[in-house]
């Protein structure tokens, strides 16, 4: 299959409404702010639902969630995962890097790091240095695939709001005897607009196979992110795509620097205000570059000034 044609750009605009976007597990799962107050979703985060979107649409994925699997996958682990679908590879490297990025889509777009052990040397004496270290006495596998993604940043400062909540379950003897409460926090944010930018790079994608029906796919899987991600801390609705931009470049260097790109979308508040409550609050302005025309996914018919 003939890999990525050209460079791609792309950014995503979307919106949180009483929501818990990305929580952060070293601060008690509250949603990720900067020191400037912005909110944050990381890149990671950002990746996982692309993957689970790639997967509702019938592409295999290698890094899978224990509460999202594939259908028929019974891997518990990514080891486990690696072990079995790419035993018959174990004794080539090559042929285990390609195989890898045929199977899953995600290797081949984010890319991927595998554990290999040394074939004809002992892997402890790899890493202490006591051996050469070259393609058999590796013992890993670097995969670096073409499409790198951006954590996404909220356009203001967002308001972080705090609910205690009872949970009561009866767990003693027929059910009949209540069990001690237990207490615990919610955190959301009231209401954010986050930008993050992407891009696909071709010279990255004939090493590991991407093709330009691969890009499409990530298009589409950002052009849908939040569908089917609902969870406690994300109820249905409360997260949404606002724009996906997509610059496709006429040649596989790009037409123009990513930074350069990135630069011509801006969402600003209208008026200046401080405290926005919704999209209509925002002005979102998308300049021109020479030769260089972008597709939008805009669903909800947003004005874009130039």
């Amino acid at each position: 299959m003939k890999t990525l044609s050209n460079k791609i750009d792309f950014a995503v605009v979307f919106s949180v409404n009483c929501s818990n976007p990305n929580g952060d597990p070293l601060n008690g799962n509250r949603p990720r702010t900067n020191y400037d107050g912005l909110g944050e979703v990381s890149d990671v985060c950002i990746k996982r639902k692309i993957r689970n979107r790639l997967m509702e649409a019938g592409y295999k994925i290698f890094v899978q969630s224990d509460d999202n699997r594939m259908n028929g996958d019974e891997y518990r682990s990514l080891h486990s995962r690696a072990e079995g679908e790419l035993k018959s590879k174990s004794n080539d490297q090559k042929a285990y890097r390609e195989e890898a990025c045929k199977k899953w889509i995600d290797v081949r777009a984010f890319g991927q790091v595998f554990p290999w052990k040394a074939k004809n040397k002992k892997v402890k004496e790899v890493e202490e240095g006591q051996a050469e270290k070259n393609d058999d006495a590796a013992v890993s596998i670097g995969i670096r695939g073409p499409v790198s993604i951006h954590s996404a940043f909220s356009v203001v400062s967002v308001n972080v709001s705090s609910i205690q909540i009872t949970k009561s379950v009866n767990l003693e003897g027929d059910g009949t005897k209540k069990g001690p409460d237990t207490m615990g926090m919610k955190h959301r944010v009231d209401h954010g607009v986050y930008m993050t930018f992407g891009a696909i790079n071709p010279q990255l994608a004939i090493k590991t196979g991407f093709s330009d029906e691969d890009a499409q796919a990530i298009k589409n899987a950002l052009e849908h992110l939040f569908d089917n991600d609902a969870s406690s801390a994300r109820p249905e609705g409360s997260m949404e795509v606002i724009m996906v931009v997509w610059w496709q470049h006429n040649n596989p260097s790009g037409q123009y620097s990513s930074a350069i790109v990135h630069r011509t979308i801006s969402v600003t508040t209208k008026d200046g205000k401080t405290e926005p409550k919704g999209i209509d609050d925002y002005s979102i302005k998308l300049r021109k570059l020479t030769g260089l025309k972008p597709e939008i996914f805009n669903p909800n018919n947003i004005e874009i000034a130039e």
